[in-house]
């Protein structure tokens, strides 16, 4: 109760009125703060948050209303600190900040990226060729898109059948994919999630795909261990191909297929085993890259949005085969279409985004635990972790004022059941924090030992479903006492319980599901950052970090050839003597 009215306390602390905004098509007349929504919300948050979820559940008819479907994906949101009615004032307040205006608006190509003037277009990427086309600056993006993906296409099944061959005439079966961020975050999720899936495990068979993201040395020592030059083709991703880390780990692995084939022309090498995939063809060529083995991708795709494109498609059709590609990009085009058309209420990412917005401004929670009960998704919260950090963690609006009310959070995870023994005990007894439980019915790789009680999946999945239900419902002293636990123990042994979650079950985990399952999780932030009324699009906030090691990189570079000691002038004391220390002087 002390926790409950403390976060009463600091949401009513944060009541007061926003500064109206600066009127635009992009952001709303006044603050959502001030609408008749919002304070309706905000003055329900104290009697849905009297009672423990443990009386919540026992409710039949509540519980039934709280699951939504959509083509086999089951969402549970039953487990949330809500009244059946909750859900009809988020959707309320969903109206009010304009969610289905903002979300047309995005599907007709407008720049509702404001701050870098762009429109913000992934659903294009995953089009099929028969969509309708779909007009940005002037130009079909449908069209534009599977121009790219027929091109990345005809290069991959040349690359698999051994008709694109390396300088040496060997085949090229590894593939170093370099790029950070959402170039490398991205397509490493789908990697790992089908790297058991049957059919994709096949597709992939004698083949390597590595990431290298780090600019740490020892990233390149690992992506290259046990490689041989010879058959490795390399990916550069920079869609300015001069992002600093990308372009020092091109030119390290530049020198290492050099060095892997000395008697072979420099040049020779570079046109046979780099390509890139980039906007900046010239840059690209005097790289020594072949044009046409540039693969380009477009100002309105953001980096941690753009798995879709050539960025993620490109190694993938490398690794698991087009094929394979396609069906992914069809899974991601059907969870668009249903986040553009369904009612709310039915709308998967649109209820997510609402349940997400009530924990984390109203209730106060700031933060949430991806937990996807599959050791496929083992990348898949880091993935989400930048879709959602990096969009939402801003603290002024679309008008440039600062916010009166929190946003953002923060997201990790980690697959069940090795979360379980990690940071579960704070989840069941310290800090509150909602999570979010991913499982699916059937498993990539099954196992069914003779003489056990269970599958090995349905071991997994037992807890997928338990673990849930001890969150929410917890145990008290009075049960403690009657299992007999000693009263000096029971302390250390009760469970608060009323801990909020939700479940999304599905068939099972595939290439067209890994498509459903990232643009379910793409268009959930963007319906949080549209009822918050921030640029979910932008990343200024990466600038900053950017700009100062430039200066430290000078810096290191005069030392380092002789030109004295730290400039003490040029940092501030703490950093000048950490310097020092680093160069050794």
């Amino acid at each position: 109760r002390f926790e409950k009215n403390l976060r009463l306390v600091f949401r009513r602390a944060l009541s007061c009125p926003a500064v109206p905004p600066v009127p635009s098509s992009l952001a709303p007349k006044m603050s959502i703060q001030n609408s008749d929504a919002w304070r309706a919300v905000e003055s329900h948050v104290e009697a849905a948050s009297a009672p423990h979820l443990r009386e919540l559940l026992a409710d039949a008819s509540r519980c039934a209303g709280m699951v939504a479907s959509h083509e086999g994906i089951t969402l549970d949101y039953s487990r949330q600190n809500m009244l059946p009615d909750t859900m009809d004032k988020l959707v309320a307040l969903a109206e009010a900040a304009g969610v289905p205006q903002k979300r047309l608006q995005m599907r007709s190509g407008e720049h509702i990226n404001a701050t870098e003037d762009r429109a913000v277009m992934h659903i294009a990427l995953r089009a099929p060729k028969d969509h309708a086309p779909i007009m940005v600056d002037g130009a079909d993006a449908v069209q534009q898109v599977n121009e790219v993906l027929d091109k990345i296409k005809d290069f991959a099944d040349r690359v698999r059948s051994g008709a694109w061959q390396g300088a040496t005439g060997k085949k090229l079966v590894n593939v170093i994919s370099i790029g950070i961020g959402g170039s490398y975050l991205g397509p490493e999720f789908v990697y790992e999630a089908l790297r058991c899936d049957p059919e994709c495990s096949v597709a992939a068979k004698g083949r390597t795909l590595k990431f290298l993201a780090n600019v740490d040395p020892v990233d390149v020592a690992r992506a290259t261990e046990g490689l041989d030059p010879e058959e490795t083709l390399v990916i550069v991703v920079s869609k300015s191909f001069t992002t600093a880390e990308t372009m020092l780990n091109a030119r390290t692995m530049r020198d290492w297929l050099f060095r892997g084939m000395p008697s072979i022309p420099q040049e020779n090498v570079t046109r046979q085993h780099i390509i890139a995939l980039s906007s900046e063809v010239e840059k690209a060529a005097a790289f020594g890259i072949l044009p046409e083995n540039v693969f380009g991708f477009w100002n309105w795709v953001g980096g941690r949005f753009s798995v879709c494109s050539a960025v993620g498609v490109m190694p993938l059709s490398l690794h698991y085969g087009y094929e394979a590609m396609g069906t992914f990009l069809a899974g991601a085009h059907n969870m668009d279409v249903h986040f553009l058309e369904a009612a709310p209420k039915e709308n998967l990412p649109y209820l997510l985004g609402l349940i997400g917005v009530w924990n984390g401004t109203f209730l106060g929670h700031p933060s949430r635990a991806i937990l996807p009960y599959s050791q496929a998704l083992a990348r898949f919260a880091a993935h989400i972790q930048q879709v959602d950090m990096e969009s939402n963690g801003k603290r002024v609006g679309m008008d440039g004022a600062v916010l009166p009310y929190s946003t953002g959070v923060i997201n990790f995870g980690e697959p069940g059941t090795n979360g379980q023994h990690s940071f579960y005990q704070l989840i069941h007894q310290g800090r509150v924090i909602p999570a979010e439980f991913i499982g699916f019915c059937e498993s990539q790789f099954p196992v069914n030992l003779e003489g056990e009680q269970v599958a090995n999946h349905d071991e997994l999945m037992s807890n997928f479903f338990a673990q849930p239900d001890a969150l929410a419902m917890g145990k008290n002293l009075a049960e403690l006492e009657a299992e007999g636990v000693p009263a000096e123990l029971r302390p250390h042994k009760e469970f608060p319980g009323n801990r909020p979650s939700l479940s999304l079950l599905f068939q099972k985990l595939d290439a067209y599901t890994c498509g459903q399952l990232l643009a379910l999780y793409e268009h959930r932030t963007a319906v949080e950052g549209f009822i918050w009324g921030i640029n979910s699009f932008d990343q200024w906030g990466v600038q900053l970090g950017k700009v100062l090691a430039k200066q430290v990189r000078s810096e290191l570079s005069k030392v380092r050839g002789g030109g004295g000691e730290i400039d003490a002038a040029a940092f501030n004391p703490s950093t000048k003597a950490l310097l020092s220390r680093y160069v050794g002087k």
